[in-house]
C-alpha cells in the first residue's frame, strides 16, 4: 500500500528546506568578507528554493546559484548543491530520511547507486 503524501509532510519538507537555507544565508551574511550578496528565494507555490550569490566582478554582473532544491512527486530534489557538508546531510539532521531526498544533480541512471531515493 502506497503511503499518502500529506499536507503535513509537505509542510515539514518546506520548513526543513527554509530553515537550513536560512541558516546558511545568515551565517554567510554575518561573515562580512564576501564581495557578493547572499540571496534566498523561496517559492512555495511552485516549491522551488534557491540560495544564490549576486554581485559584480570586472564590470560584469555575477549570479551564482549555490543551492537549488525543489519538491516534486512527494520527494525533495536537490538539483544544485555547492555546499561543503551537503544539503542532504543538513536535511537529514532536521529529521528527514534518505528516502525523502533525491540527489537530482546525478543522472537518473546513476541515482540507484546512491543511498538516496531515485525519484
Amino acid at each position: 500500500m502506497r503511503k499518502q503524501f500529506t499536507t503535513d509532510k509537505l509542510e515539514q519538507y518546506r520548513q526543513c528546506i527554509k530553515k537550513v537555507l536560512t541558516e546558511y544565508h545568515e551565517w554567510i551574511s554575518g561573515a562580512g568578507n564576501f564581495d557578493e550578496e547572499s540571496c534566498l528565494i523561496f517559492d512555495e507555490i511552485h516549491d522551488q528554493y534557491l540560495w544564490m550569490f549576486m554581485g559584480w566582478k570586472d564590470g560584469k554582473q555575477t549570479k551564482n546559484i549555490h543551492v537549488h532544491i525543489r519538491i516534486v512527486n512527494e520527494k525533495i530534489y536537490i538539483e544544485e548543491d555547492c555546499t561543503e557538508e551537503g544539503m542532504a546531510i543538513e536535511l537529514m539532521r532536521e529529521g528527514l530520511t534518505n528516502h525523502d531526498i533525491v540527489l537530482a544533480f546525478h543522472p537518473p541512471d546513476l541515482r540507484k547507486h546512491t543511498e538516496f531515493a531515485i525519484g
